[in-house]
């Protein structure tokens, strides 16, 4: 970094120094330079400007080391830290600024004695010269310290001139003061009125050509400086669409355009953490009713849905012989073959009651043919569990009807859920289910409502009176059991 600072520092003074001498020598209008003054200029230009070159590298790369050394060292920035690096360009420039202030007052100082004639084209020559050694020079170490001035800022940009103040600097230095002295330098040949028409359209043109010059490579700076932070957040954005909820951007720039760049980490952070929130929610309750609740479409409504309720057999004993850890490895076997084919066959589940399971069809959103893919994954489950848990046996018990379906709970606590006779009648065909062959019952108007396809797949049997109900239930089982 200080050799790029020293490289970028010494190629700007030196270009200034040519301007300075070329402008003053063959291009501003007036007189030649006399003897004495060439000796000024072939000595004691080369000699100030070393010595400046020799003390600016010194001085101002040692203090921007001295503002960069927890960089170095590979540490936290402090607040202390942050406001000094960032203010290395602008220390850098006004260091600049004092070096060529001083040359601008000490060679007019030695022509004025010398050559009184050429005060006002040394005094021009050297300052304009020294406001583009200025702009170069801010420019350029802003560029270098980027990677510094990353790690600086942080999320917290700060200690930066805004980018108004920033554009104003930047058309003073390549726009206004050049203009400025190129205004001045026509008014002086007018006042003299003795320069030929030639020469001063030389001037004129040498010093149009530095401007433009000058411009353009300002404003080609001021452009990069302003369309890096804002492309970089273009990236970032892209990357984020395309679901890249990880994505950063580095931000080096103190300005406003930092704040985009820090707001936009900000951004990229809420959406990570909105969508951890989700994926948690949706592992809890569901994805469907984490969607619903997200779109406040939960409120209580009548639907028609099938239930699917899932419990294990001897789970009390099981609990009593086996060690805890044992029981939760074999429940989450069990639980995830039921997830599996619920989810497979698009439904809810609902809650994990203990050692049971409910899962619901067609809410919270209306699904196609309910009944037959409640039948379906009940069929998936009962066959499933012998071959893959030999060792757990679970009752099924499938019914079909009218619920209410929404939140149940206090204010600061919800839980979604269906209410209703299916519900009850479900838990009943699973106790009955326990007893019987196949563990795996239904009612008859879950058949009744599922689509052909899958009603073929079961056999009507005998009527029977479920607990806590008056009723008679017309059971279902399937036919290769029935068989």
């Amino acid at each position: 970094m200080q050799g790029l600072l020293t490289v970028t520092l010494v190629v700007a003074n030196l270009i200034g120094a040519v301007v300075a001498v070329v402008l003053s020598t063959w291009v501003i209008p007036g007189p030649g330079p006399v003897a004495a003054t060439w000796v000024m200029i072939a000595v004691g230009v080369p000699c100030y400007v070393v010595v400046a070159l020799v003390f600016g590298t010194v001085w101002g790369t040692g203090r921007a080391l001295r503002a960069v050394r927890w960089a170095i060292a590979d540490r936290e920035p402090t607040a202390g830290d942050r406001r000094a690096t960032l203010r290395v360009p602008l220390r850098l420039t006004l260091m600049q600024a004092f070096l060529w202030g001083l040359a601008t007052a000490l060679f007019t100082g030695v022509v004025a004695v010398v050559q009184p004639e050429l005060v006002f084209t040394v005094a021009f020559t050297s300052g304009f010269a020294g406001i583009v050694v200025c702009a170069n020079a801010y420019l350029l170490s802003e560029f270098a310290l980027r990677p510094v001035a990353a790690r600086a800022v942080g999320d917290e940009p700060t200690g930066g001139a805004g980018v108004r103040v920033r554009m104003l600097l930047f058309w003073c230095l390549g726009t206004g003061v050049p203009v400025a002295g190129l205004l001045l330098v026509a008014v002086f040949a007018l006042l003299r009125d003795t320069v030929p028409n030639t020469r001063l359209a030389v001037t004129v043109v040498v010093l149009t050509g530095v401007v433009l010059v000058v411009g353009f490579l300002v404003t080609e700076f001021t452009a990069r400086a302003i369309v890096g932070p804002v492309r970089s957040v273009r990236d970032g954005m892209g990357l984020v669409r395309q679901g890249h909820l990880d994505t950063r951007v580095a931000v080096y720039d103190g300005t406003e355009l930092g704040l985009l760049q820090a707001g936009f980490n900000r951004m990229a952070d809420g959406l990570a953490e909105r969508e951890r929130i989700r994926d948690l929610f949706g592992r809890h309750v569901g994805r469907e009713v984490a969607e619903a609740a997200l779109t406040a479409d939960v409120d209580h409504r009548v639907q028609d849905v099938a239930v699917v309720f899932v419990d294990l057999v001897g789970s009390t004993a099981l609990a009593a012989t086996r060690p805890p850890t044992e029981v939760v490895d074999l429940l989450n076997r069990f639980f995830a073959v039921v997830v599996d084919e619920v989810d497979r066959h698009g439904g809810v589940v609902n809650k994990f009651v203990g050692d049971a399971a409910l899962a619901v069809f067609g809410a919270p959103l209306p699904l196609e043919d309910h009944a037959g893919r409640a039948l379906a994954t009940a069929r998936a489950i009962a066959t499933r569990l012998p071959r893959e848990l030999p060792t757990c046996q679970a009752g099924i018990g499938v019914a079909a009807g009218q619920v209410v379906a929404g939140n149940v709970g206090a204010q600061r606590r919800f839980e979604y859920t269906v209410i209703g006779d299916p519900v009850n009648e479900a838990a009943r065909l699973t106790e009955l289910a326990k007893s019987t062959p196949g563990k795996l019952l239904a009612s008859s108007q879950a058949v009744a409502e599922a689509a052909p396809s899958e009603a073929a797949h079961w056999h009507l049997t005998d009527r029977v009176t479920l607990r806590g109900r008056t009723e008679d239930t017309l059971l279902a089982i399937p036919r290769d059991h029935a068989e």
